[in-house]
């Protein structure tokens, strides 16, 4: 693509981030792309999202379709002569840039010119690596509380991992379930000392260490999982009605790495979070791909819509 046809902005991906930000580009007339694989990003998995505001109930399939025809409302050739262009699916390859301009390439082999990028690709969550974690997947195992937890209510429930993550799960499901069990591998728990020790108070909270999960167990439903203790060798069961994985998530920002100082020590893109600009000129992000302290739909709506206003504002000022 030549200089003359070269976009505004490019986004790189199609969770509720980069969707809010390119309908809030296109309403602003900015010359745009979006990039994405599929719709609905990590909350495309979830059987019930009860935190979406303004709609009690919905699951992950219906609200990847809703983002999607909110966003094609805004497609260029419609009705209100947009210049969004919707890329899906389709994944970009990588991502360079050259003197004042930003190139993807994608993986149908297409390509396309940017003065401006933002970066909305998310993350993924680690996955437990045990026997049938992968079968009992959205059937008793999940890996957002946030979303499923208040389906688990009354039960006894465990929580796999030892970090801030995993003891605030437990916290949460403290609220509503009849017990919590955190097991972690390591032997000592990497969450701060004082959520260790409040968390753990909780009577209806119990914590093993040494713990290393080698299988879950269940029949149409999760109902239970075996694990060893990694100082004696001895295996357990433990039964369960739910079991909570926070095991830690994995940004999807690899295509990222040889750009200097733009991921920190976990991968996640350096933002300032008064603008979402990126550490390299030119380039923003927004979403579970950043370093910001909370990961929530929420927040990614609103990074988004803030790094569109920044974007414009640069833009246009020029």
């Amino acid at each position: 693509m030549d200089k003359n046809n070269q976009l505004d902005l490019i986004i790189i991906g199609g969770g509720p981030a980069g969707v809010t930000a390119g309908i809030y580009a296109a309403r602003k007339k900015l010359k745009t792309v979006l990039i994405t694989g599929e719709f609905g990003g990590q909350s495309n998995v979830s059987e019930d999202i009860q935190n979406w505001i303004g709609t009690p109930h919905i699951s992950g399939t219906d609200l990847a379709k809703n983002l999607e025809n909110h966003l094609r409302e805004y497609e260029a050739g419609s009705n209100n002569n947009n210049s969004l262009i919707i890329d899906s699916p389709n994944l970009v390859k990588s991502l360079e840039k050259t003197n004042d301009s930003f190139k993807v390439t994608t993986s149908n082999g297409g390509g396309y010119s940017g003065e401006m990028v933002l970066y909305t690709a998310g993350s993924e969550r680690r996955k437990l690596q045990a026997i049938n974690a992968d079968k009992y997947e959205h059937r008793g195992l999940t890996y957002c509380a946030t979303c499923d937890g208040p389906l688990f209510a009354d039960r006894d429930v465990v929580v796999v991992g030892g970090g801030n993550a995993g003891f605030e799960t437990a916290s949460q499901l403290s609220e509503y379930t009849k017990s919590v069990t955190l097991l972690d591998r390591g032997g000592q728990f990497r969450a701060d000392i004082i959520t260790v020790e409040k968390v753990s108070s909780k009577p209806n909270v119990k914590t093993i260490l040494n713990a290393q999960i080698t299988e879950i167990l269940g029949d149409q439903m999760v109902n239970g999982l075996k694990y060893t203790d990694t100082i004696t060798g001895e295996e357990h069961i433990l039964e369960t009605g739910g079991i909570f994985v926070e095991i830690g998530m994995v940004p999807n920002t690899k295509m990222l790495s040889d750009m200097p100082d733009v991921l920190d020590e976990h991968e996640h893109i350096k933002i300032d979070p008064w603008t979402q600009q990126s550490n390299l000129s030119g380039l923003w992000a927004a979403g579970d791909c950043t370093n910001v302290r909370y990961h929530q739909n929420g927040i990614a709506i609103g990074d988004a819509t803030k790094a569109i206003e920044d974007i414009y504002a640069h833009l246009r000022t020029k």
